[in-house]
Formats: C-alpha cells, structure tokens, sequence
C-alpha cells in the first residue's frame, strides 16, 4: 500500500510543485488587487460545486461500490453499473452548467455579496465565471473515470491530471497580453485544463478497457445503493463548502487583497493535505474496501495504521514550517513582481492560523475511510455538521477584528472538531483500533518535529543576520538555507530514532493482500 500512496503523492508533489510555478506566475502578474480577487472567486465557484458533486462525495460512494462489484465477478455488471451512473452524472452536470451561465451575476452576488459595491470587481467576476465554469463538467467526467481507475488499482492517471491544470494556467498567463486582462487568460487556461485532464484520464480507462459509455439510466438495486450512499456524502461535501462560502461572501467585505490572501496561503496549506492526506485516503479507501470485502478486518485495520503513520511522517514538518517561519515561506516564494511586502505579511499570518488545524486537516481522509470502506457515508455527515457549525459561527465571531486571519483560524478549529469526532464515533463502533507502533511513531515523530522546531527557530535568526547585506534574492536564499537546516534536522532525527529498517516500506512493491507489514514504529 505504501508504495501506491508513494505514487498518488509523488504526482501530487509534481502537480504541488507546478502549481507553486503557476502561483508565483499568478502571484507576479496579477498580484491581489481587484483583478486577482475577481479570478479568485471564479475559479472557487467551479471548485466549490466539483466538492459537493464530485470528489468527494463521488469518491465516497462510488469506490467501494465499483470495487465490490469487480471483486465479486466484475464482467458485464460492473460495467453497467459505470453506465448507468455515467449517464446520471453527465445529465446533472449538463442541467447544473446551463442554469450557472444563465444566473452568472446573482450567484455571484449570492457567492461574493462584498463585490455589489464594486463594479468593476464584480462585473469581471462574472466574465471570468463564465469561463471557468464548464470546467465543472469536465472534472466531474474525471472524477468518474480516477474512481473506477483507483478502485483497479491504478492512480498514476488521475494524481497526475492536476499538473495539466497548473501547465495550462502557466502557458495563458504567459500569453496574458493577448487578452482583454491577465484574469482571462487565467480563466481560459482552466477551461482548457478540463479539455486536457479528460482526455488524460479517459484515455487511461478507455486503454484498460472500463471507459463508461452512455446507457439509459436504470435504478435497479446497484444503482439505487449509490445513490443510498451518494446523498448523504454530498450533504457531507456541501457542508464543507459552506464553510469556504462562508470564507468567500466574508472576505467580500473586507478590504482588498483579502481573498488574494486566503487563496496564497490556502495553497501553500493544501500541499500537504494534497500531497499527503489526500493521497493516503485515495489509496486507503480501495484498500481497506476490498480486505473488508474478503473478510480481512485485521488487515484492514493494520493498513489504516500504517496509512496514519506514514502521513503523520511526512506531515509534521509542513506543520512546524508553517507554524515557525511563514513569513519567510511567503517571501521566499511570492515576494516578487506585484506582490508586495504588506502582501507577504498578510498573507503570512493567514498561513499560520491555517498551521494550527493542519494536522487534523491531513489526517481527515484517512479517519473518515473507516466508516466509508463499510459503506456508511452518513457518520462522516455527522461529525462534519458539527465541525462546520462550529467552523461558520468562529468565522462571524473573528473576522471583524482578524479579518482572514480569522477566518483561517476558525478553518482550522472546526477541522479539529471534525477529526475528534470522527476518533470518538470509530472507537465507539469499535471500528479503529491505535496499535503499538502506531503509539510508538507518535512518540518519536513529536520529538524529531521538536527538533526541527528547535532548528528552524535559531537557524531564521541566524541566516538571516549572515545574509543581511544581500541586495538581491535575500528572501529566496533564507527560505533555501532554512529548507536545507530543516531537511537535515528532521531527518536525521527520524532515521536515528527509528532506524533504518523503517525505509524498507518505502522499497515495497505492489502486491496481493497478504501479511501486512511491519509499522515503521517496531
């Protein structure tokens, strides 16, 4: 399993590191004035629908559905079973699509409330929508053709579809002076994105033979079990998006740039959760569904571990970085062009806040996988309600006097109320079970985080006194020695405390379910 989430997150990496390109790039040619705010919330409007509708809820319960269809003979019914919910998907989307570019300026106004008072934020917002929105549909074909890839184990197609999007960005944005503002090439490189990550991924499932094609919907007992699993996960999905609506129609009214900051430091918050959480739950999720399927729930759990164990390893780094030093991760990879300082420092400060939550943030996932490989979507919705009751009501309590950091902040409480819950319900139903190396690489990971705290702490106060008389690149040169100071101290904590049989579960190939193999902890 190990070397799957390897996989998943080595092209989330890359597609991580293309997006830090196409950011810098975005960051240096629209800045976060009003043009940059008004790209922002296009680009949030698709996104937001493709998280109620698509990934995740679509993922939750798709996955394990097609999976035990395959396992159980696979043939002709698992591939009606795809047609069917094909043709139900394309329909929904095309009928959400038309409605959204029929109604762009009131669900803009209902989106970015802030933006009525500004023409002309408000007016290209609407523009850039209109762009971006087809994307939608697009992604949302993509989400179906990654499931049914990740459940026959392959994901290298579907971790890799994102890097099209931020090659896309890149490439329009270079051409920006061709079009009326830098906002609509950026708007016309996600559209274009969608065009490419389509035939990427379709590609894929149309060479391993399993591309779906359109059937007439029937609603016999499969379908209807999707669609059983299906609600209550997107109630789930939506009620994650009214928590980041709510940071978008709040950050409306405040002053502008703050919408520019939630996106910077959001980004820089998400490489972790998408390189690492994200990754260990798209793999976990067809790995545990398919030992339950085989009666192995031993083996499920033990991979559920091994899956925490390895996503707190490469987590808690990001988290003492973005905790410690963001205001040097913020220079060193935005300060240039028409990103100011007083950009970096906002921006900054957003990040921090954001650090406090992101160890529940990468872990969510690989939690919430306990209730979704047994099929139940609905104890992931309760815990989640709760979490975002709390999330929305810290947001109109802070923002006012913290503005984004505010917002950031209340992100991060509700995402520890989401995880706490979802820990509680899975003990309770006696469904998660913590194992001694589990305990143990919990132990040893604080201290090599502790470590690297330590390292990063006087190794910023010291490069920056050597590198004071740097006329040029100063911010870029501190972030590459504080990397560099960060890499060695976390590092060589963790292969001293763990040794170096631990780098074995790196080296593992695929193989069929067996005995699981040793934590890293023993």
């Amino acid at each position: 399993m190990i070397d799957r989430i390897l996989t998943v997150s080595g092209f989330t990496l890359v597609s991580r590191i293309t997006g830090f390109v196409r950011d810098i790039v975005l960051a240096s040619v629209l800045g976060a004035g009003p043009v940059a705010d008004a790209f922002f919330v296009a680009l949030r409007l698709p996104n937001h629908f493709r998280a109620i509708f698509a990934e995740g809820a679509f993922n939750a319960a798709f996955v394990p559905a097609y999976a035990q269809l395959h396992r159980a003979g696979g043939g002709s019914k698992v591939a009606i079973f795809a047609d069917r919910v094909f043709a139900l998907l394309l329909a929904s989307q095309i009928v959400l699509l038309g409605i959204a570019l029929l109604l762009t300026p009131w669900v803009i106004g209902l989106l970015a409330p802030g933006f009525a008072k500004d023409s002309l934020r408000f007016d290209l917002a609407v523009d850039l929508t209109r762009i971006t929105f087809p994307y939608l549909l697009l992604v949302t074909l993509v989400t179906l053709y990654s499931g049914i890839l990740n459940a026959l184990g392959r994901f290298a197609a579907a971790a890799s579809a994102p890097i099209l999007l931020n090659l896309s960005m890149i490439a329009a944005l270079v051409l920006a002076v061709f079009f009326p503002t830098p906002g609509h090439a950026a708007a016309w490189g996600v559209f274009i994105a969608g065009c490419l990550e389509a035939l990427l991924v379709g590609g894929d499932a149309w060479r391993q033979g399993v591309l779906p094609r359109l059937r007439w919907p029937r609603f016999d007992v499969d379908v209807k079990l999707f669609l059983k699993r299906f609600a209550p996960a997107t109630v789930g999905s939506a009620e994650t998006q009214i928590a980041l609506f709510a940071d978008t129609i709040i950050a409306s009214f405040l002053a502008t740039g703050a919408l520019s900051s939630l996106y910077y430091a959001d980004r820089l918050n998400q490489l972790p959760v998408g390189v690492i959480g994200i990754a260990a739950g798209t793999v976990l999720l067809p790995e545990m569904a398919n030992r339950l399927a085989s009666g192995d729930e031993k083996g499920a759990r033990h991979s559920q571990n091994r899956a925490i164990e390895f996503t707190l390893l490469l987590s808690i780094p990001c988290f003492v970085a973005f905790l410690l030093v963001p205001e040097a991760i913020m220079r060193g990879m935005f300060g240039r062009g028409a990103f100011t300082e007083a950009n970096a420092a906002a921006a900054a400060a957003t990040l921090a806040a954001y650090a406090i939550g992101l160890m529940p943030f990468v872990l969510i996932r690989s939690m919430a996988v306990t209730f979704l490989s047994r099929g139940d979507t609905f104890t992931p919705v309760k815990a989640l309600f709760f979490a975002v009751a709390v999330n929305v009501v810290l947001k109109v309590l802070l923002y006012e006097q913290y503005a984004q950091v505010g917002l950031a902040f209340a992100t991060s409480i509700g995402a520890w109320v989401n995880v706490a819950l979802l820990w509680w319900f899975a003990v309770r139903a006696n469904l998660i079970t913590f194992d001694e190396g589990l305990r143990r690489s919990i132990v040893k990971l604080a201290i090599a985080g502790a470590a690297l705290a330590l390292a990063l702490f006087v190794g910023e106060r010291v490069f920056a006194y050597l590198i004071a008389g740097m006329t040029t690149l100063r911010a870029e040169v501190l972030l590459g020695l504080l990397a560099i100071t960060g890499v060695l101290a976390y590092g060589g904590v963790v292969i001293a405390l763990f040794g170096r049989e631990w780098l074995a579960a790196f080296r593992r190939r695929k193989r069929p379910p067996g005995p699981p193999p040793p934590p890293l902890g023993d």
